[in-house]
């Protein structure tokens, strides 16, 4: 064996390594059972942005209702009265009048991301010493707010927790669980479990003296996405952003290849606008670049034992974990890593993206959608 090939042998090693060490991370995780108890019970509000409706955002929206907690509010905000989802929001507030709720409706333009626009009238409104921004279609546990106070120590500015998709009903909805579940959520568990978390804007909850430090949801609008945004401003205040122990779970129903890439574009563009040299090393990430080096080594027999531990170790960890693994699944993982390193690369073409209707670029919109009459 040349110097080289000892090299290139020894880089394969290091990726195969750097996945099964995540993968080990969050089997820790989920493996063990020492929960903190919480200390304190302190007041919460929960926002809840709405903006269209479908087709389980009647049952995540309910499980704003239904929460294990003695003090907490929810405000829902919308941008428009016209908006469906107002109707179903009305329903559900008359079905539970023990729940203190309230629907705000209106669009506040403080800066060019169209959901912090909506939220920051609730945020205005809100009394709780907690603010949980949570989006719509979150399917939020009975244990949600004590899930959330387990991981707060004195350093805690955020909590937050990557979204679990979960009832995909076609391969492609199971390709976007792939991507939620054991890469997204691996990572962003694993980055937590080394003192490192970042914010994902699936939920974020702040300490209401954290956000107001930072600038509140003005500030949020100074990059590309809230979560990025998030994570500088606690970072800035010498806090630490930490995940639930489990994370929260999406259900993820249909989804179409166009609408997967777009999505996973979407969020490309931001990682990369947010932390850029992290993004570059993603092409790093899948099991392809490691094949390719064998097979250029002349060790294409090492190739499928490679790939079997890579998926394996992936299907062992969603097993465990309760994430979607049938074969479907495992399929879907597959389709995922071919469909990475083209996602890596159109993300480098050019910054910004479509959201709702508005061209969103670094520091704001390019186009917002039209001002709500």
């Amino acid at each position: 064996m040349t110097t080289l090939d000892f090299l290139l042998l020894a880089l394969v090693a290091v990726l195969l390594g750097i996945e099964l060490v995540t993968v080990a991370l969050c089997l820790w995780r989920y493996r063990s059972t020492e929960v903190s108890a919480p200390v304190s019970q302190p007041k919460f509000t929960l926002l809840r942005p709405v903006c269209g409706l479908d087709r389980f955002d009647a049952e995540t929206l309910e499980s704003s209702f239904l929460l294990d907690y003695s003090d907490y509010e929810v405000i829902f905000c919308a941008a428009q009265h016209e908006d469906p989802a107002v109707a179903v929001l009305r329903g559900l507030v008359a079905k539970y009048p023990h729940v203190p709720a309230q629907i705000l409706i209106g669009d506040d333009r403080i800066t060019g991301n169209p959901k912090l626009n909506n939220l920051e009238k609730g945020v205005q409104r809100a009394v709780g010493e907690w603010l949980a921004m949570a989006d719509a279609n979150l399917l939020l546990p009975a244990d949600y707010f004590t899930r959330i106070l387990e991981v707060v120590q004195a350093d805690t500015g955020l909590v937050t927790s990557p979204p679990i998709g979960t009832r995909a009903e076609n391969l492609w909805g199971a390709v976007e669980a792939a991507f939620l579940n054991s890469f997204q959520a691996r990572w962003q568990i694993s980055a937590d479990m080394l003192g490192n978390g970042f914010a994902q804007g699936k939920t974020l909850c702040w300490r209401r003296d954290v956000l107001a430090a930072a600038g509140g949801l003005v500030a949020l609008g100074q990059d590309l996405a809230e979560d990025v945004a998030s994570t500088k401003a606690v970072r800035a205040q010498g806090l630490k952003v930490r995940l639930v122990r489990h994370p929260f779970t999406q259900p993820v129903g249909r989804r179409s290849f166009r609408a997967v890439w777009d999505r996973q574009l979407r969020w490309a563009r931001v990682r990369r606008d947010g932390f850029l040299a992290i993004f570059a090393a993603e092409i790093l990430l899948g099991p392809w670049l490691p094949a390719l080096l064998l097979l250029g080594m002349g060790q294409g027999a090492l190739v499928p034992v490679l790939w079997g531990l890579w998926y394996l170790a992936e299907w062992g960890l969603a097993r465990v974990a309760g994430w979607p693994h049938g074969p479907r699944d495992v399929a879907a993982m597959v389709l995922r890593d071919i469909l990475m390193p083209a996602l890596w690369a159109v993300t480098w073409t050019r910054r910004g993206f479509e959201w709702r209707g508005s061209a969103m670029d670094r520091g704001g919109s390019l186009t917002p959608p039209k001002a709500v009459k």
